[in-house]
């Protein structure tokens, strides 16, 4: 993950394509120090990702049930904020 500015990222795919995704937000979890964002591309505002990510900026896939039940419960807080 290469961060372009702080709304933007651009991503490599397995086929080796760079693509620029938006970030809609981040947040940490200060129990687990771990962080998370919250990515899409322009063209598909509806396609929301989330990844665990490091200090280095590595996108890591989120795992474990329980840590994924939780990122999706951010989410549908962040979207209960922020309906637009």
């Amino acid at each position: 993950m290469d961060l372009i500015d702080e709304k933007q990222i651009a991503i490599e795919d397995e086929d080796g394509n760079r693509h620029l995704m938006e970030i809609l937000f981040t947040y940490e979890h200060p129990e687990r120090k771990k962080k998370y964002v919250f990515i899409y591309e322009k063209d598909s505002p509806e396609d929301i990702m989330a990844f665990e990510y490091n200090d280095d900026g590595e996108l890591l896939e989120i795992e474990s049930d329980e840590e994924y039940e939780e990122v999706e419960e951010v989410f549908n807080a962040f979207m209960e904020e922020h309906p637009e």
